[in-house]
């Protein structure tokens, strides 16, 4: 009974609404109100303000819902050892992935479905903020993302591989170009970046300013699709992390040039909860990335 009326306290606290927190438990309103007027009295104290509509949970109640939160996932992970047990692994895996990584995702996602039939995998385009958020409230299984810059707190890593940055542009604006382009010269480009609250943009943003440089790009976008479409249309160049480079056909007359003076780059892998024992089918994956070698495909 316990874990159905956490269960009513979670959805409460996501929803912030009574009606759409019962939907979402497939509960008739007043269960979900009396479920959690149970659990109050079982706890001995108040866990919502009261009111006629949803005010917010009591100090004690944010308390309960952190417990909440981890009770069920232990209990969801109970119950995914015991249905595993003497079968296949079976189970879904929520995966959220920052931009920069996901063309990457299916490189992992692929083979480990293939490995194990039984496990579905839900892949989300999320922030490195929204990964953290996420893994604290046990909303999300794992977090592929930069491990370095504005590392996450409490979380297991598993390195999978080295970013690095190459400047994207038509073949024919680098007519005479050598090998390689340095960040000064590339910010005399007519740039198409991503937006300032990104990531990644905030790594480029670091390094221009490690020369003294501040990007002014003619367009900002919060994707990589609108980044890849400019370049195609061939008025403006970006820069990109290496593993987006892949999806310029050698037909399009797109060139890449790596980025020198200086040289960066920034380790990207999976993150999980700090927290023991992972849910099984989190563990197997975990486990599963760590043998890959992404350095090697990517050079390759």
């Amino acid at each position: 009974m316990f874990i159905r009326q956490f269960s009513y306290l979670v959805a409460l606290a996501r929803e912030k609404h009574f009606a759409r927190a019962a939907a979402a438990c497939n509960v008739t309103q007043p269960t979900l109100s009396a479920g959690i007027q149970k659990l109050e009295r079982e706890l001995g104290l108040p866990v919502i303000e009261r009111g006629h509509h949803f005010i917010g949970l009591t100090p004690e109640g944010e308390r309960v819902l952190n417990w909440a939160r981890r009770i069920i996932a232990d209990f969801d992970g109970l119950k995914q050892d015991l249905a595993n047990f003497g079968q296949g692994l079976s189970g879904t895996l929520r995966l959220g992935a920052i931009p920069a990584a996901l063309p990457t995702v299916s490189l992992l996602t692929g083979p480990f479905c293939a490995r194990h039939p039984g496990v579905a995998v839900q892949v989300q385009s999320m922030t490195s903020i929204a990964i953290q958020r996420d893994l604290d409230t046990f909303d999300l299984d794992a977090g592929l993302t930069y491990l370095e810059n504005e590392p996450l707190n409490h979380v297991q890593r598993v390195p999978l591989y080295t970013e690095r940055y190459m400047f994207v542009a038509k073949t024919e604006l680098l007519k005479g170009i050598p090998a390689a382009m340095s960040w000064a010269e590339a910010a005399t480009y007519p740039l198409c970046l991503l937006q300032p609250d990104m990531q990644n943009r905030r790594i480029i943003n670091q390094i221009f300013q490690e020369i003294g440089i501040r990007p002014k790009p003619r367009i900002e976008t919060n994707s990589y699709d609108g980044i890849l479409a400019h370049v195609r249309h061939g008025a403006y160049c970006s820069i990109l992390p290496h593993p987006h480079c892949q999806s310029f056909s050698p037909a399009e007359g797109i060139s890449t040039l790596p980025l020198v003076d200086p040289i960066r780059t920034q380790s990207i892998g999976l993150v999980t909860a700090d927290r023991d024992p992972l849910l099984p089918v989190t563990a197997a994956f975990m486990h599963f990335a760590a043998g890959l070698n992404l350095d090697h495909r990517y050079q390759g």
